[in-house]
């Protein structure tokens, strides 16, 4: 075995064909979830007349909870069965989404779907980014995972602007879904060509000079709170899904109020993923030069600062400007967090802890949802956004109290 890994290489430049190939398939992995992100919440009002905030977001709360359980499950099983085998199973999932979405007849059954996309992202996002990590050098982790995700969220970002168009022009439901289906088999398609990174993976174990085998259990306490750096970070990473999961499931709904058109409401959540996309090119690789702690604490307070200012203002352009602050403070941490776990964890079982990270950060879709529902039903939705501000204000404190530098 050792004689085979002689000519394995590990870089981005030496692999560059498969990091290529992995970032394009991320971006068809984003675009299933920008597919929903502009008319799901007005659907659940308008076909199924949703009143309730808290059961308009359930859709967002099984999409949540789905993929950070997933998420958990993913990495684990990418160690046992390949990387490449676990992103061909969530492509395959992924077809029953736009399915269910156009056949629903209820609200349940588009909450079942959103089950299904949260397991699709889990499956196939979790794998995009080991596998560009696993590509890369120790040194090239940040731009590995800002590349990733850059991909990911111009998914997003493409797909809730077309959908919105689409929707626009002819209706809500089915025409949007069925790009969803194209979506899926592309991606399902250009995942075949994809090869498996263990060999990379036991090049990198072999560098560190060590072995360090430990359990699931283990590595599951380490990463939530054992180990002062890794359970920061997964608590930045869930205070800033847990934004996400508001801003998704509330914006459409605060824009509306505010009589912007559904086109107009597509461009504004278009344009807060595109910023959080674009600027991850930027800001994994500034990671890589000044550091991780730093760019992760600013960040978190850039996005509570963001949706303050997105309350207090009352103009087109202004919420535009808050939707590109908030992408902006969203790139500055989304990638860094990412490629912290892989200066922290070994790669013996840096996969486990990635997926366990991702499992808390994607949890905070759900509360997010939660958390927003509830108080838009108990308050109004300027409270729900203004009080959820909070918790990446306290993430940022936490992170600059408690974090240690990760690069090496």
């Amino acid at each position: 075995m050792e004689k085979s890994l002689n000519n394995v290489q590990v870089g981005v430049k030496e692999n560059l064909m498969q990091f290529s190939l992995l970032v394009v398939i991320n971006l068809f992995v984003g675009s299933m979830v920008g597919l929903e992100r502009t008319i799901l919440p007005i659907i659940g009002e308008e076909q199924f007349g949703i009143a309730s905030a808290s059961a308009a977001l359930s859709f967002i709360v099984s999409f949540g909870f789905s993929k950070a359980v997933f998420n958990f499950i993913a990495g684990n099983l990418a160690d046992r069965i390949g990387r490449k085998q676990v992103l061909l199973l969530g492509w395959g999932i992924g077809l029953f989404v736009p399915l269910l979405v156009i056949f629903a007849h209820s609200w349940w059954v588009i909450v079942v779907a959103n089950v299904l996309l949260g397991i699709n992202q889990a499956l196939t996002w979790s794998m995009t980014v080991n596998m560009k990590v696993d590509l890369a050098k120790p040194t090239q982790r940040g731009l590995a995972v800002g590349f990733n995700e850059f991909a990911g969220y111009l998914g997003v970002a493409l797909m809730a602007v077309i959908s919105g168009y689409v929707a626009s022009t002819y209706s809500m439901n089915p025409e949007p879904f069925y790009i969803g289906i194209g979506i899926v088999i592309l991606g399902f398609v250009l995942s075949m060509f994809v090869k498996n990174t263990e060999k990379q993976v036991k090049v990198q174990a072999q560098q560190k000079a060590s072995i360090e085998r430990i359990d699931s259990k283990e590595v599951f306490k380490k990463t939530t709170w054992k180990d002062k750096n890794l359970s920061s970070i997964s608590f930045a990473g869930l205070s800033t899904n847990l934004k996400d999961g508001m801003a998704w499931g509330l914006f459409p709904i605060f824009l509306a109020a505010q009589g912007l058109s559904v086109g107009q409401i597509g461009t504004i959540v278009a344009v807060y993923p595109a910023a959080w996309g674009f600027f991850q090119l930027f800001t994994g690789v500034l990671s890589d030069r000044i550091g991780r702690k730093w760019l992760i604490t600013f960040g978190m307070w850039l996005q509570a600062l963001s949706l303050w200012w997105i309350l207090v203002v009352d103009s087109y352009s202004l919420w535009m400007i808050g939707a590109i602050l908030l992408g902006i403070g969203t790139a500055m941490v989304y990638p860094t967090l990412m490629a912290s776990i892989g200066d922290v964890a070994h790669p013996d079982w840096r996969a486990t802890s990635m997926g366990i990270y991702r499992f808390w950060r994607d949890s905070g879709y759900a509360f997010g949802a939660i958390m927003a529902g509830v108080i838009t039903d108990l308050l109004d939705v300027n409270w729900a956004i203004g009080l959820v501000a909070l918790l990446p204000l306290f993430a940022g404190l936490l992170t600059a109290v408690r974090l240690r530098e990760t690069l090496k």
